[in-house]
């Protein structure tokens, strides 16, 4: 059978899911020890390292996500039209480190992810009511009481609902606001109240059934949303077959092209105040590669392996390496901070002028 084609298009918001080969769908506990995704918290906490990375590097908004022992969820948003390829370089990452680790080989997931559409506001605020809820909504859950359901619900650690309710510390990677600005406090105000309201809006759900969001969930496979917007959805998935033949033929895609290295470099270069040449010397606690190899790889469209072999850098590993110093850095250097914010502006502003140019050269009209 052919794949599904993907629709994608800037500011599409997603559920994806995804589980291991060869899942049986029995739930929890009931799975072999060498049938788990996710074997123990070390391969929880390196799945959700490689998550962070490529939110970073695909320029992803995740709303939430929650881990399961065999499957994940994410609910996510791509400004730059960009799904697919962000869930390629994470299944793949995921995956070299599992099979690294466990000592197996071949695929680790279950053919491709899933990937619904979803439709903002009421139908993503209860979407994430329904994916936060999967952790106590398994068969070895259903039978106990709510007040353990709930409490079992908050010390889930490998979900972002303990830090969408204020019980433990934000993941840098999860963008909050957007749900909770849909959250009307009923006592108490600013961030603390909107936490609260969310709590009670999703602990609401194991009581009360939402009906007409699981007649939405059965209504399409490629889409979560209100009959206007499943139809908008469904003709952009015709269109994208129809075209899918005709290589030549890019109007329906939208992604953004990649700014040159060089160009990267000389904006990275001019906002630091060095000469380009800089980047390519190795010199001890300097954060020049680092910043030039996080905007390349944001920018350029390089992978680590690529941004290492560009600047010199033993590896793509060394590469991950210093990326990770320099979010420490950043966290400690309020200059710093402002300079490479700066960077991120003026290369989005390149990108976005050298987009419409190259928009009005090919005749698109989006």
């Amino acid at each position: 059978m052919a794949r599904h084609l993907r629709v994608e298009f800037p500011g599409a918001i997603y559920h994806v899911t995804s589980r291991m080969v060869g899942d049986a769908a029995v739930g929890g506990a009931s799975w072999p020890f060498e049938k788990r995704l996710f074997r123990d918290d070390a391969d929880y906490e390196r799945f959700l390292e490689r998550l962070g990375e490529r939110v970073e590097q695909f320029n992803v908004r995740l709303y939430l996500f929650v881990c399961m022992t065999n499957h994940f969820h994410l609910v996510l948003e791509t400004p730059e039209a960009n799904c697919s390829k962000f869930m390629q370089s994470l299944s793949t990452a995921y995956t070299i480190y599992y099979n690294l680790r466990h000592g197996r080989h071949g695929h680790l997931l279950d053919g491709r992810y899933k990937a619904r559409l979803v439709e903002g506001d009421d139908y993503l605020r209860s979407l994430s009511r329904y994916v936060h809820l999967n952790p106590v909504q398994v068969s070895s859950q259903r039978h106990k009481p709510i007040e353990e359901r709930i409490k079992d619900l908050r010390a889930h650690r490998w979900s972002s609902y303990p830090s969408y309710i204020g019980d433990c510390k934000g993941f840098d990677f999860v963008e909050y606001g957007p749900l909770l600005e849909q959250m009307t406090p009923r006592r108490g105000s600013g961030q603390s109240g909107r936490q609260r309201a969310y709590r009670e809006f999703v602990e609401s759900g194991l009581a009360e059934s939402d009906e007409d969001f699981k007649l939405a969930l059965r209504e399409s496979p490629r889409s979560i949303g209100s009959a206007g917007f499943r139809a908008w959805i469904d003709e952009l998935y015709q269109k994208r077959v129809e075209t899918h033949a005709r290589p030549e033929d890019v109007s329906f895609r939208h992604n953004t092209e990649p700014l040159s290295p060089e160009t990267v470099l000389r904006c990275v270069a001019e906002t630091l105040g060095v000469d380009e040449r800089a980047f390519m010397r190795r010199t001890r606690r300097s954060v020049l590669r680092s910043v030039a190899a996080r905007f390349l790889i944001r920018y350029a469209g390089l992978s680590q392996r690529d941004a290492a072999r560009y600047l010199g850098i033993g590896s793509g590993s060394a590469v991950c390496n210093q990326l990770k110093r320099l979010a420490l850095r950043l966290e400690a250097d309020r200059l710093l901070r402002k300079q490479v914010k700066e960077i991120g502006q003026t290369l989005e502003a390149t990108r976005c002028s050298q987009t419409k140019q190259q928009n009005r050269i090919c005749g698109k009209v989006y």
